[in-house]
This record gives C-alpha cells, structure tokens and sequence, in this order.
C-alpha cells in the first residue's frame, strides 16, 4: 500500500520526462502492486498501460515476465476482493509430490483436496475437472499462454466461493485460473497437478514455516486472539518480490548478496556473479558441462560441484552441500543478475525455514 501511495503520484511526470527506463521501472513495480493487493481492475489496466507504452522497448525477458498478468487479468478484472477469516496459529501436516514439491490439504467448498505450494506463483490454479467437480463457474473467456510449463495453454479464470487450508483458514471469493488437466500433468511420475496455491492465498497466511517433519507452522496475518509479542519475524533476511521471484538479501548487512529462493522447484545453482567472487575455491578442481532441468536454454553448461557452500541468513549460517556452480551467463537477465538459486534440493537440507509476508522476512533454523 504505502509503495502504492509513493508511484502514483509520480506516473505522470514520469512519463512525460521522456525517461524510458524509469517509466518502464515505475509502471512494473505500480502493476506488480496492484496485483499483489488483489485489485485486478486496476492491476489488469496497469499491466495493459506497460504493455502499449513500451512496446519494443521491453526485452524478450520482461515480456515473458509479465505475460501471465497481461493475458489473465483482463478475465478477472470484475472479479470481487478476496477476503479471510480471522483464525489463529495453526500447524499443517504437509506430504510430498512425485515432483519432490509441497502439497497442502485444502477444502474447495467443502470437498478435500491437495494443492501445489509454490509462493513465487502470482496466481492461484486450479484444474478443470476440479472445478467441474466443485460446481463452480468457469468463465467462457479464456486466454492462451506459454510461461506457465513452456507450452501454450488455454486458462479461464473461477471464482472459488469458499476455501479452506488445512480445515482452518477460510477465504472468501478467491479468484483461480483453470487449466485444462492435461496441460499441468506428468505423465512420467504419473502425477496430475490438482491445483496451486499462489502468492494472493500465502500472503493471507501470514508466516509460513515449513519444517523438516512434514508440517507447516501457520500465523495467519489476521489472528482472532491478540498476537503475541514475538509473532513476527523481525530477524533474518530481507526478501523481495520481483516478477514471479522470491529473492532473499543473504550475508552480512553490509555484503548482502541477492539469491533466488525457490520452494516451487528443485534444482539448486550457484550463477556466473558467485563464481566470479569464488573463483579461487574451484581452481584445483576439474570443471563438467551439466544440463539444468527446466532451464530454457538446453545448451550444457561448464560448471563445478561446491562440497560446502555457507549461506548467511539474518544472523544465522548454515551450510548447504553439493551444489551446482556455473561460471558462464546464463543469457537470463533475471537469473544472472542473482548470485544463485536455492531450490528445494537446498532447502531440505534445513530443519526449517520462514516466509514471514508481515515483515517481509525470510529466516531458517539448522538445529
């Protein structure tokens, strides 16, 4: 909200400095707002202002970036604001996916289901059969998009009129996309994707610590009993929201480094801007081309393997071991901007770790 208050009065005077690259930064982070604060009016004419405004000045990066929220938003832009229940501290018994991913029981209108965790979506889904199943109504309007799996397809948009996490949390007129079930399916690992919890539902929830004993600690934002007076995360890393990114400050406050911290996939990586800065770790070891699964550019890339890699987080450090170190650009701005990528692979090795969306604070326990 207060970000909100700070850019709009400057979009005008902005835009009429001539100031390309200020525009550009102002307009992504005033849309990126509006979504986050679920107002899909405003979000989906902020997005469709970048789009015209800029076009041909954005890279081939930021339009894949930003596709989701151009193409979707005008399909919810009458939906109504979201709301949750008050509800206090809870703890959520959590299992795995065959994708080695989150899965979190949840009730869509009162019939139980498993849904995909993943707090660098901006959206939440929901497959086709399981609205059909719950009754609800799926618009006829859809939109075709690319970035979501890397394949084009069709998504609609519902509203689900009551959902429960774990049985406790309630929300109100919560807006899902709906894909077709075959488009978010792995036939491989025979596992089909029912739904996926994004950014609009985590942010509700307050603080999310994931353990290492398959439960979730749950401090909603809106408590029914006063809060107690160390609820909030005030200690570890500051994290940001950037795009479709979680990216967390890691190191001491005067050597902070950026890393993406992805609990939505697997593989952990260390960039091209970490192997710059230690480069003399590797230099009695012997480099290997490796393919990264789920990168766009399937070019084998020269890399290392750091045995122990130490990450500080806030005032805590803690060691990750056997990770993947490229020494060359990826070609992705915003992934060769960071210093690395913390997957779940990475994050499995904690006994825990805290998004805390109150504070904007990511913390971990090792022991």
């Amino acid at each position: 909200k207060q970000s909100i208050q700070l850019l709009e009065p400057l979009v005008d005077k902005v835009a009429a400095s001539g100031n390309t690259s200020q525009e550009k930064l102002l307009r992504k982070a005033l849309a990126e707002d509006y979504l986050r604060e679920g107002d899909w009016a405003k979000a989906a004419k902020a997005y469709q202002t970048l789009d015209s405004r800029l076009q041909g000045k954005l890279t081939a990066d930021e339009q894949d970036e930003i596709e989701m929220p151009l193409k979707l938003l005008p399909l919810a832009q009458a939906n109504p604001p979201m709301t949750v229940e008050p509800c206090d501290p809870f703890v959520l018994q959590v299992s795995r996916n065959p994708l080695g991913l989150t899965d979190i029981p949840v009730f869509v209108d009162a019939r139980p289901h498993t849904w995909m965790l993943d707090p660098t979506a901006p959206f939440n889904l929901i497959s086709r059969s399981l609205a059909r199943e719950a009754g609800l109504k799926v618009s006829e309007e859809a939109s075709t998009i690319h970035t979501l799996t890397g394949k084009p397809m069709q998504v609609h948009v519902t509203v689900i009129p009551r959902f429960t996490v774990g049985g406790r949390l309630t929300f109100r007129n919560m807006t899902a996309f709906v894909f077709e079930d075959a488009d978010y399916s792995y036939p491989k690992s025979h596992h089909q994707v029912q739904g996926v919890l994004g950014y609009p539902a985590l942010s509700a929830l307050g603080s999310l610590t994931v353990t290492a004993n398959a439960t979730i600690e749950v401090r909603p934002a809106v408590q029914i009993q006063p809060v107690e007076k160390d609820d909030q995360l005030t200690m570890g890393a500051r994290f940001f929201l950037d795009g479709d990114q979680v990216i967390a400050a890691l190191g001491v406050p005067t050597q902070e480094r950026m890393y993406v911290v992805d609990a939505g996939g697997q593989q952990t990586y260390l960039t091209s801007r970490y192997y710059a800065e230690h480069s003399a770790d590797f230099a009695a070891q012997k480099g290997e081309l490796f393919t990264f699964p789920g990168l766009q550019s399937a070019t084998p890339q020269p890399s290392y393997v750091a045995e122990t890699s130490l990450f500080t987080v806030g005032a805590t450090t803690v060691e990750v071991h056997f990770v993947r170190v490229l020494t060359q650009p990826l070609g992705n701005a915003a992934l060769d901007d960071v210093y690395g990528v913390l997957g779940m692979d990475a994050l499995d090795q904690l006994k825990a770790y805290t998004f805390d969306y109150r504070t904007m604070r990511f913390g971990v326990r090792d022991e």
